[in-house]
């Protein structure tokens, strides 16, 4: 007889809470209960998972006696507070904010990428059970870096984000579409959740600027990249947002110790789990971010020669940020916990 696990959803009513539960039903995780958790203000509140309707619970009040996985989405504060509290009662929690990232004893996965890291620390009788997800730009760039750093071993990586309003949550979505809405009207555009116009707008700058001039964003791709794929590798990262509702586009130029070339990296990608090669020479034979809704994958497309550096390959990633970048990749850590046969325990 299979095991079946009990699993709660911290967050449940935000947009990557309610992704995680529509991810469980299309995945059919082997759940025997589905438990919505989120603040007291929303007790009560619908959530769907498949085809049912789950009323949300209070975080504050819920035992987590027997729960296998907490899947968290609830920003750093809550995830600073309460990763700890749950986790010493035995549930493995896999956390999608960035509090737990940068922590040495926490590891930080990408399961086509890291999964092995997660073998050495649910041997670790000290272990916190928590383990932490990567930032959304993070998730899809290693997904795509690793095959070839398999094949020709990367030593530097710049990349330019496009990313959706969605990773800023629903008020930044909620922006966009008021700011376009608007424009129609007449009425001139509010900045509100983003510091300038996002509506018919790029704006170059994601989270709070330090104080050697990378904004918080750019630095978590570089350090993100080096815990997951090999810190031995340079990053350098500008994220820019751009006004698309969902889906992040990355522009990537990679530079490797030993020759490759672009035939080489394009079979390398094919052959590579979580990926999808569409990369016509020809008026889009590309893939966008709006094709990417909805889907799994990351998409590779314009796969090239960076003729500036003497191994260097260009090329343009995007995926789903929701999906791939938050609560697939999230779903896929306890998925392989359970494959690996290293889940804490049996529901």
């Amino acid at each position: 007889m299979s095991r079946s696990y009990r699993v709660a959803v911290i967050g449940a009513t935000g947009n990557v809470g309610r992704e995680m539960l529509n991810i469980l039903d299309e995945r059919k995780f082997p759940a025997s209960e589905v438990i919505p958790l989120a603040s007291s203000r929303s007790i009560g509140r619908e959530v769907s998972y498949g085809d049912r309707t789950l009323k949300c619970r209070d975080l504050e009040n819920f035992d987590f006696a027997g729960v296998d996985f907490a899947l968290m989405s609830a920003g750093s504060a809550i995830a600073k507070d309460w990763g700890p509290r749950i986790g010493a009662s035995g549930t493995m929690v896999i956390d999608n904010s960035s509090y737990w990232r940068y922590h040495s004893d926490v590891p930080l996965i990408v399961p086509e990428v890291n999964a092995g890291a997660l073998v050495a620390y649910m041997a670790n009788p000290d272990r916190r059970n928590i383990i932490a997800n990567p930032n959304c730009s993070t998730a899809q760039l290693v997904v795509a870096l690793k095959p070839l750093h398999d094949l020709a071993t990367i030593t530097r990586v710049v990349v330019s984000t496009y990313q959706s309003v969605s990773g800023a949550g629903k008020e930044g979505i909620d922006e966009l579409y008021d700011q376009t809405k608007g424009i129609f009207v007449t009425d001139a555009p509010t900045p509100k959740k983003f510091p300038k116009q996002i509506a018919f707008n790029v704006i170059p700058h994601i989270d709070v600027f330090m104080e050697d001039g990378y904004t918080k964003e750019e630095w978590k791709i570089l350090a993100e990249t080096k815990k997951i794929l090999d810190p031995k590798i340079r990053v350098s990262a500008t994220a820019v947002r751009v006004p698309v509702f969902v889906g992040h586009s990355e522009a990537v130029n990679i530079e490797f110790a030993n020759p490759i070339t672009p035939d080489e990296a394009r079979e390398a990608l094919r052959e590579a789990p979580g990926i999808m090669v569409v990369d016509k020479r020809e008026a889009g034979g590309y893939i966008t971010p709006i094709e990417c809704v909805g889907d799994y994958a990351t998409f590779v497309s314009r796969i090239r020669e960076d003729v500036t550096v003497e191994n260097g390959l260009a090329m343009w990633v995007v995926s789903d940020n929701l999906r791939k970048g938050a609560a697939l990749n999230t779903i896929q850590i306890a998925e392989t916990l359970i494959e690996q046969g290293l889940a804490p325990r049996a529901g």
